[in-house]
């Protein structure tokens, strides 16, 4: 792949936070971002060179869309898949649509993470009532049960606890097919954002620690306070699954360490990631600049930090009415979104605080340097020692 010239243009599918920041980082490499969006706008419509309004599978939108960009990628998952192809039939498409769809559908991508000799939980299809019954009998209580699509942010998903959970859960959770998911011995979540080109260059920034509210992203704390082996092995296991894609662009890997020192793999998501965002302020390239190089042909820095970081989720409007606060705190590096409307629930902006590299403190001292935000830490997962989030989707409507 040939490295796109200055002023080439970078079309992102998707109008979220997530293509801000990417069109944001393309225009400090000289390149213009167009961005296909229902939303007129929307958060990355606002930061864009040009706009095409149009849902994911209008094939005349997209076509429009195609004719003026140079390369596509995308910013989230719940897009159409067949969209995508088309875009790909007329430009180039970075990930591809191979990827997304293995990413949008929880049994084809551990499926495909198990065939890659990639370490996972146990799991297994339910299609019908019989399988569910199987598979509490195989996996034993209690397990999780969620859709195998368009789920996240906690959303679609039961705690299996007994036999009389069963049916329920299986009525209430649609669309079928769904997976069930063995328990993990949960000591916490951490994740990799991993970067490829078409040249073949993978670069992997430090393990993060994720901590999670209500099962949304709260805090991530750079670098994880995991063995040094481990975090070294957690980013290896990104770039396999990397090299094993075939991913042009970056990808964030979900892992759950159990008390035992093990890794599993939870999720992936071809694009920039929520816990990646401590980035943004902690290293000389940022998760979104290594995306905008990577989909464009350019080279791949090292990933390095010259700072720990924690990276703490504006979410809905508490944490929004203490913005006057976060602005007047020395120490709070903050990142709005530009919603209008911080609902309950929806991701409004974050907050970066820096520290001496080597110096992230306790948890006290994370506290400390929260200010207005401070509130008790709470681990990732819940009282069973189970994940209970999930990266499908990123985007709080």
């Amino acid at each position: 792949m040939k490295p796109l010239c200055p002023n080439a243009v970078l079309g992102i599918v998707g109008g979220g936070q997530l293509g801000r920041m990417s069109a944001i980082a393309a225009a400090r490499l000289g390149f213009r971002a167009h961005i296909l969006t229902t939303e007129a706008d929307g958060p990355a419509a606002q930061v864009a060179h040009a706009v095409t309004i149009g849902a994911y599978d209008d094939h005349d939108a997209l076509r429009r869309f195609a004719t003026a960009v140079d390369v596509v990628t995308f910013e989230f998952e719940n897009i159409s898949a067949d969209g995508l192809d088309l875009l790909s039939s007329l430009c180039p498409v970075h990930p591809s649509g191979r990827i997304l769809r293995i990413s949008q559908d929880r049994i084809a991508e551990k499926t495909f993470l198990r065939d890659a000799g990639i370490p996972l939980a146990p799991f297994h299809l339910i299609e019908t009532g019989s399988d569910l019954a199987v598979a509490a009998e195989t996996l034993g209580y209690p397990f999780i049960l969620k859709t195998t699509r368009l789920g996240y942010d906690g959303k679609g998903q039961a705690r299996i606890h007994t036999p009389e959970d069963l049916a329920p859960a299986f009525a209430r959770l649609s669309p079928h097919p769904l997976v069930a998911e063995g328990m993990v011995d949960f000591a916490c979540e951490v994740s990799v954002m991993v970067a490829r080109n078409a040249m073949g260059e993978v670069v992997a920034f430090d393990a993060t620690e994720n901590r999670h509210r209500n099962g949304i992203l709260d805090l991530s704390l750079a670098p994880a306070r995991i063995p040094a082996g481990l975090a070294t092995r957690a980013r290896e296991l990104a770039t396999d699954i990397a090299r094993a894609l075939d991913l042009i662009g970056i990808m964030g890997v979900e892992m759950f360490v159990d008390r035992h020192g093990g890794l599993l793999v939870n999720e992936i998501a071809p694009r920039p990631h929520n816990s990646g965002h401590w980035t943004m302020d902690a290293c000389p390239v940022d998760q979104f600049e290594m995306h905008v190089r990577a989909v464009t042909g350019l080279p791949l820095p090292p990933a390095t930090r010259h700072n720990d970081a924690v990276m703490k989720n504006l979410i809905g409007p508490d944490d929004m009415a203490l913005w006057s606060r976060i602005m007047a705190t020395p120490g709070l590096l903050a990142h709005h979104y530009g919603k209008a409307q911080a609902r309950p629930g929806r991701k409004m902006g974050h907050v970066n605080m820096l520290f001496p590299h080597g110096g992230l403190p306790g948890e006290f001292g994370v506290e400390d340097a929260l200010g207005p935000l401070a509130s008790p830490m709470e681990v990732n997962g819940d009282a069973d020692g189970h994940d209970v989030g999930g990266n499908q989707g990123e985007h709080s409507p």
